[in-house]
């Protein structure tokens, strides 16, 4: 085992160079180590959302699988430092599960969605929300002014936020800009490529990155990123084996509905998610080569529409659902440990 870690280091010190990916088919000499956390405090879920201010990260909303289909409205503050959970004041607006949130300063923002009837129609939604932690309260902000939907994704760079695709009955892949010192909404050009619902996001050094999702029932391949200085789209290499290229010859298990991403020193990850079933392999990007090399997988059950919360130094997936279970537990990524359970 000592020497394959070895050769494991050197293809990962080579690997944001040269190659797209050096993995090997036993998981165990990948990098990256999982660790479980203090369980989530609140009722276990999935469909929840969540957004990072500083060292804390906040999960709102989601689906605990009750038969009469009621959606929630708790909030909950995670400690990164202390380790530890605390509830906060409810978000006021509509229950809901599937909706996007996203923080911009110290703020906390989140909107979209759907609820359920009490004769058990879906309703979509498009009033958006404000969350400021130091008063603990909640503000309504101007409504989206999209259609209103689920699954959409989200993002916030150079102090907007951003707001685009999902699901309305129909696939979507229109994008809209959240100002919020003069709360307003400007619809900016759409993202390129394929319409998608339940699509994954990240920013790194101001640029925002989109990937995944599904459309028409099928997993999108097709990965782009949005510069706001320029309000332009530009497309990426796709995430999947598309070239006659060897980069991405291993890129099979990257595509995926509800994913969850965060950013460490520098580069994104992304885990856990759907794909025909649930998956747990786990992926780095690195933006300066634009290629992904595959992590060790999540380490706990696999699962879907779990929340990830990131401070650009730490990441996190926290809840989430498998088939009828739901979770409560909360994991952390070392990217750059080895399993000790590996050995």
């Amino acid at each position: 085992m000592k020497r394959q870690k070895r050769l494991v280091w050197l293809c990962l010190a080579l690997s944001p160079l040269v190659f797209g990916s050096c993995s090997d088919d036993d998981d165990d000499d990948l990098i990256g180590y999982w660790v479980r956390m203090s369980d989530f405090d609140g009722l276990a879920r999935g469909e929840a959302s969540g957004f990072t201010i500083g060292n804390k990260g906040y999960l709102a909303c989601g689906f605990d699988g009750s038969k009469n289909n009621e959606r929630m409205s708790d909030l909950w503050e995670y400690d990164m430092e202390m380790d530890a959970w605390m509830q906060k004041a409810d978000f006021p607006g509509s229950a809901r599960s599937k909706a996007t949130a996203f923080s911009i300063g110290d703020k906390g923002y989140l909107g979209t969605g759907y609820n359920y009837t009490t004769g058990g129609g879906e309703v979509y939604l498009n009033d958006f929300w404000e969350y400021d932690p130091a008063s603990n309260t909640w503000t309504q902000k101007a409504d989206f002014p999209g259609s209103a939907r689920y699954d959409a994704v989200s993002f916030s760079v150079l102090g907007k936020g951003y707001i685009g695709a999902g699901y309305d009955g129909n696939y979507l892949k229109d994008f809209y800009a959240y100002e919020p010192s003069s709360n307003s909404w400007q619809q900016i050009v759409s993202i390129g490529g394929t319409k998608r619902q339940g699509a994954s996001s990240f920013v790194i050094d101001d640029v925002a990155y989109i990937c995944c999702g599904q459309n028409n029932g099928e997993y999108v391949y097709d990965f782009w990123k949005y510069d706001p200085a320029s309000g332009t789209w530009t497309q990426l290499r796709d995430i999947s084996n598309t070239s006659d290229e060897e980069y991405d010859d291993d890129y099979s298990t990257i595509t995926r509905l509800h994913a969850n991403t965060f950013v460490i020193d520098g580069s994104a990850y992304l885990t856990c998610g759907e794909s025909g079933s649930i998956v747990s392999s786990t992926w780095k990007y690195y933006p300066a080569t634009d290629l992904w090399e595959e992590v060790h997988e999540f380490k706990g059950s696999a699962r879907t529409e779990a929340v990830a919360f990131s401070n650009g130094e730490r990441g996190f997936v926290a809840t989430g659902k498998s088939g009828t279970t739901r979770f409560d537990d909360i994991w952390e990524l070392n990217p750059y440990q080895y399993d000790p359970d590996d050995d």
